[in-house]
């Protein structure tokens, strides 16, 4: 990672910070008023706010119109793109639209098969996978050229990031296929809610073995409870998460008023113990629209005020 670079959230991770990300689904309209609240909650307490890219397949305000808009009220976004909608054209034009209004940061997703959103008959492309679009990234910024090999004027500067979910079956591929999107290029990853912190730790340490740590920078997701249904629906409804027992019961066992503060208690507590595991470079919260409870959580894991940069 270079210091140069300008992407802020690189430059926080070069210094040694531990950086701080959020994230903001765009509204079901135009309406670019959700976007501006949004940010207004967070811009304070965090280093760059990821914008969803139509997430669960359900039709949004597209990412990169809404990073355009955070760029202009000069806060850092991270451009979510998924494989899904899009081929090899649309997806260079795109990080090209996206590098046009100088944003420097995304983060390269396969996406929600179409089945589980409000288009359930539309056609998925996948013409890349995640780890293509990684590396399109990557050779688009560091070859300045387009896959086809035509030279690019004006190449994106992209800080290129992927996801990782720690908890999916099985267990046994998950830091294999973490090295295989760190050779593809990735150089930051967000990983999937924590809620198990001892497979996390566990995960962390095969991490560890390999090296990976020193390769890409990991920033630890979390996403705060608001209720024990909620805890419940991530733990039995939510393919790839693992809420264990004893934290569905430690909400259930608090009154109905008092789960949403229990659920950025246990939030809280899990950021304290994630910062001591080496390898851990930061956080990415989504606070799924509970946005104005992100600075709480920063500012209780003592990750609060951002580093001057």
């Amino acid at each position: 990672m270079s210091a140069n670079t300008p992407s802020r959230l690189e430059k926080v991770l070069a210094n040694g910070h531990f950086a701080v990300t959020t994230e903001c689904g765009p509204p079901r309209g135009s309406d670019l008023g959700v976007i501006t609240q949004k940010a207004e909650y967070v811009k304070n307490h965090v280093d760059a706010i990821n914008v969803t890219d139509n997430q669960t397949s359900v039709t949004r305000l597209c990412s990169l119109s809404c990073c355009i808009h955070l760029k202009q009220l000069g806060l850092e976004p991270i451009l979510q793109m998924v494989t899904r909608d899009r081929n090899r054209i649309a997806l260079q034009s795109d990080i090209l639209g996206a590098a046009a209004f100088d944003i420097h940061n995304i983060l390269c997703l396969s996406g929600d098969h179409q089945s589980f959103g409000d288009h359930a008959q539309g056609q998925n492309v996948h013409d890349l996978d995640s780890m293509q679009l990684i590396q399109t990234a990557r050779h688009m910024r560091d070859e300045g050229a387009f896959l086809g090999g035509d030279a690019i004027q004006r190449p994106p500067q992209m800080f290129v990031g992927a996801a990782a979910n720690p908890f999916a079956d099985p267990f046994e591929i998950r830091v294999p296929r973490l090295a295989k999107k760190v050779k593809a290029g990735a150089e930051f990853i967000q990983t999937q809610c924590i809620y198990n912190l001892d497979k996390f730790e566990e995960w962390m340490k095969g991490i560890r073995d390999r090296g990976l740590h020193e390769e890409v920078a990991i920033l630890a997701g979390l996403t705060p409870f608001k209720s024990a249904g909620m805890a419940r629906f991530m733990k039995n409804k939510v393919p790839g998460m693992d809420v264990p027992d004893h934290v569905v019961k430690r909400m259930a066992d608090q009154p109905k008023e008092k789960q949403p503060e229990e659920g950025l208690k246990i939030c809280t507590e899990s950021m304290q113990r994630l910062k001591e595991i080496e390898g851990v470079s930061g956080f990415h919260i989504m606070a799924i629209e509970w946005e104005q409870k992100v600075p709480e959580l920063v500012e209780g894991a003592g990750l609060h005020p951002r580093p001057e940069i």
